[in-house]
């Protein structure tokens, strides 16, 4: 099974999108986003310094139209892609860029809540002064009570050896000077404590703007990087994007869920490195790909060919499906047994895996066309449960 991933900020190098630009057609779609961005991103995409990419208002729409137009590339009719792609997963700000290949945004929207998103960011990072440090190996429950006991949020969770504590320069201070034992401590280059409580003010400035954008159910598995669920509503899509800007990113959890799924291949879109090497330490005999250069699409299709399998959400209208979240055990409630006509919001069922106990609950109201798993089945993430004929339809 094929899974694409989008890397976060801190991907971009300078003058890594100059090989990309000498395509006609590439250079013609990113301009548009730029024009949609209202930024000059070939611009910082080609000439300019590591400096100012590192800006977190430039870094971000960068990445994103960056994703969005290569992936244009290695699947030049996008409806193809549904038929080799098994999930898609973002880290941090590439979650839009995988929302967006999902089809739950569009483009335009993306470029726009990814110039809010980045302005927000900046302007939250300017209150007090914070940073990040990376944790590099370390005894696990030893690094967290470490975080703890120095007021850090682990704010990345990269899965072993590698954790990304965030607070301000004070704590990081302390934590330098008391770290964990066989643990390595890298400052990070980044403006602010992302994905922490110092980034609530972005939080209600792109949650503002959310409210306008239209959704659409996803066309593939969606990875959420809040817990590692398969994320099967739009909105909730779109709000989880949102208020991830204040959480931490579980990314160690979005590749349990890979490996859950049974994932055989991960191609990592441009500027591409980040996931596939930390893929390769955590997940251990899949295979990765890296998609750095244009010149390897040709690879990079073939990649795809090899690994795709498609995801059985194409294969039904996905407004009226109900799809489990998680890996684990299946147990329907009185509600969805006893009722054929099941108003919004009505638990049908529960999955219990080896870390929790998740509710599902129908997004969309509608009447029961067809169960497609019994009471005490064991389900993988994104496996549709029930099929729903939707409340007014006829």
């Amino acid at each position: 099974m094929l899974v694409i991933v989008a890397p976060g900020q801190g991907a971009q190098t300078p003058g890594f999108l100059q090989p990309w630009l000498e395509d006609r057609t590439f250079r013609s779609r990113f301009e548009w986003l730029s024009t949609v961005a209202g930024i000059d991103l070939v611009h910082y995409g080609t000439v300019a310094d590591a400096d100012a990419i590192r800006e977190t208002q430039i870094a971000q729409p960068l990445l994103v139209a960056t994703g969005l137009i290569a992936a244009l590339e290695l699947f030049p009719h996008p409806a193809d892609a549904f038929a080799r792609i098994g999930a898609v997963a973002g880290h941090s700000v590439g979650e839009l860029t995988a929302a967006t290949g999902a089809r739950v945004i569009t483009a335009e929207q993306a470029m726009v809540l990814v110039r809010e998103r980045g302005k927000a960011m900046a302007s939250a990072a300017a209150v007090t002064p914070t940073g990040m440090t990376a944790v590099l190996g370390g005894d696990r429950d030893a690094v967290l009570s470490s975080l703890d006991k120095h007021g850090l949020t682990p704010a990345n969770d990269n899965g072993p050896g590698q954790i990304v504590a965030a607070g301000t320069i004070e704590q990081l201070a302390a934590f330098a000077d008391d770290p964990p034992e066989k643990a390595r401590l890298m400052p990070l280059s980044v403006a602010g404590a992302f994905h922490t409580v110092h980034m609530e003010p972005a939080v209600g400035q792109l949650a503002a703007h959310a409210r306008s954008v239209s959704t659409h159910d996803p066309r593939t598995r969606v990875i959420s990087n809040k817990d590692g669920n398969v994320i099967h509503d739009g909105r909730d899509v779109l709000a989880r994007m949102v208020g991830q800007i204040a959480n931490p990113v579980r990314w160690d959890l979005c590749m349990d869920t890979m490996l859950d799924l049974g994932v055989t291949g991960i191609l990592e879109m441009p500027p591409a490195g980040t996931l596939t090497g930390i893929a390769k330490r955590a997940m251990k005999g899949v295979e990765t790909f890296a998609l750095k250069t244009p010149d390897q699409l040709d690879a990079a299709r073939d990649f795809c060919d090899k690994h795709g399998e498609a995801s059985p959400m194409e294969n039904s209208p996905t407004w009226r499906m109900v799809v489990s979240p998680v890996k684990g055990m299946f147990h329907r409630t009185d509600e969805a047994i006893d009722g054929d006509l099941l108003p919004a919001g009505t638990p049908i069922g529960d999955v219990a895996s080896s870390r929790d106990r998740v509710t599902i609950s129908t997004a969309h109201g509608g009447q029961i066309v067809e169960w497609l798993v019994e009471d005490g089945d064991p389900v993988s993430p994104g496996q549709p449960l029930l099929r729903l004929h939707p409340e007014g339809s006829n």
